[in-house]
């Protein structure tokens, strides 16, 4: 059976020209700041978002992971939204090893009202836990990849830099954010201290996200890297694909946010399920099945019978994910199977 993906675009494949980069990179010990390719490429990844420095590091986990213990000490407070993903997915790391504590505040689809953040600061208090540090999502994976535009940006800047909180964005998907709002990544993470974006999600490259900030920032934050592991040796074969991935990949994109916009209008209509359109901002579709009295484990696997595999967010949601190997004639095919397993559960129905 031929395959259509859309559990994530992390399954993405690397380029033929990613691989040729890989096979033919120069390489050094980067842990001894010796590897050209990934000087090369830190250098460009801190100049596509405005900083000063960046850092190649194996995956956005260790990313965050790496930003929360370098603006915090351990016991100070990070305001995060409620179901960021360095909250919910990222398995406790920023307390069991960074040592912050969280204070959780409930955004509109992911993206924070700067009130909200205001009230959740702490003031100063001895039994306070120190507030130091507050975490933003750019897009936001858990409300269905919506974007925080430049306004509301702006505006959280204002309110922590006012509390003299430091400010790191979760951007894993930062040129997914770009792309939609029309402008270019620095004018996105001029807002905040530090960045972490991934390649090896829609850029396709296998392996690596990036932590950019100023040099003194990234100076420690290397160090902070070496203390949790990731410190890499001969990296330049990763970062050959990382350079490909910013220089070729990031244009394209667009084509993924139209091909979930086709997709979640192809099901917006279909008996059983819910989509609100008004999420479906870039490559994520994200939609509800409470109506059909069926888990979302048990439709997952109903529609992998179909040929078409997405991810569960149980106990009734669903996510699709576009990517470069999901195109335009591929819409219709899975929205017929999505419609298809519907009509098992849902009555009356028609068009199966």
């Amino acid at each position: 059976m031929e395959w259509i993906e859309l559990r994530s675009d992390t399954l993405t494949l690397p380029t033929e020209e990613m691989r040729d980069a890989m096979r033919n990179a120069e390489v050094g010990d980067d842990v001894w700041g010796e590897d050209p390719t990934v000087i090369r490429l830190e250098e460009l990844a801190a100049k596509k978002v405005g900083k000063e420095a960046a850092l190649f590091l194996p995956s956005g986990t260790m990313g965050n992971l790496v930003a929360v213990m370098t603006h915090c000490s351990r016991g100070d407070e990070i305001i995060l939204e409620a179901e960021s993903h360095i909250y919910y997915y990222e398995v406790g790391g920023l307390s069991a090893v960074a040592g912050a504590v969280p204070r959780l505040v409930l955004g509109n689809s992911g993206v924070l009202d700067p009130d909200d953040v205001r009230a959740a600061i702490r003031e100063s208090n001895i039994h306070y836990a120190p507030t130091t540090c507050l975490a933003i999502e750019n897009t936001h994976n858990r409300g269905g990849g919506t974007v925080t535009d430049l306004t509301i940006l702006a505006a959280l800047h204002d309110v922590a830099k006012d509390r003299g909180l430091s400010i790191h964005m979760d951007g894993a998907r930062i040129f997914n954010a770009a792309i939609a709002l029309g402008v270019d990544a620095s004018q996105i993470a001029c807002h905040v201290d530090s960045v972490m974006f991934c390649l090896s999600k829609g850029l396709s490259a296998p392996v690596g996200s990036m932590l950019a900030g100023d040099a003194d920032f990234i100076a420690r934050a290397r160090k902070n890297r070496k203390m949790v592991g990731g410190g890499m040796r001969q990296a330049g074969v990763l970062a050959a694909a990382g350079i490909v991935a910013l220089e070729k990949m990031v244009d394209r994109l667009a084509e993924d946010h139209a091909n979930a916009r086709a997709l979640a209008e192809a099901l917006v209509d279909v008996p059983g399920i819910e989509i609100d359109l008004s999420t479906v901002e870039t490559n994520m579709v994200v939609f509800d099945l409470s109506r059909l009295g069926i888990g979302s484990n048990e439709f997952a696997a109903e529609l992998s019978a179909e040929g078409v595999r997405v991810s569960t967010r149980p106990p009734h949601g669903l996510r699709a994910v576009t990517n470069r190997h999901f195109t335009a004639d591929d819409v219709e095919r899975a929205a017929q199977a999505v419609r298809t397993v519907c009509c098992r559960h849902a009555a009356p129905c028609s068009g199966a």
